[in-house]
């Protein structure tokens, strides 16, 4: 799922940004020597693009087939144990935490709304509140 509300834009920066090619909704890749082949779906039909690597793509919903667990699987899952391994072990440098948080507060609590008689009145309220 794209951060970008699904706009398409995420994938198409990064390759502008990286200066690479890009294969956006891709719905087959495959693999060539030092390069890819990328299948897409357009309004006419599907396009083949190859493209040299590295290249940016971005997926397509028919990319993958997604296996759905079962629940016998689900079940063995919780089961099994679970290996922690810290950060140091596979090479991740580590360090103090680069944000600190300086303060957590609940906003304050809206004020309730209020009925007036005419459009005037409202006016007024809003220029004596500061609002206008």
């Amino acid at each position: 799922q794209a951060i970008d509300d699904d706009c398409n834009q995420t994938g198409q920066l990064l390759a502008a940004m990286l200066d690479w090619p890009q294969g956006t909704f891709a719905s087959r890749v495959e693999l060539e020597a030092g390069a890819v082949r990328v299948q897409r779906e357009v309004d006419g039909g599907l396009e083949t693009l190859r493209l040299r690597l590295p290249a940016v793509l971005t997926a397509d919903l028919r990319l993958n087939e997604p296996r759905y667990a079962t629940l016998p699987n689900i079940m063995k899952a919780k089961k099994k144990p679970l290996e922690v391994i810290p950060a140091a072990d596979l090479g991740v440098p580590g360090g103090a935490p680069r944000l600190k948080v300086l303060q957590v507060q609940e906003p304050p609590p809206r004020a309730g709304g209020e009925k007036v008689e005419s459009v005037e009145a409202l006016v007024e309220k809003l220029r004596h509140s500061g609002r206008i």
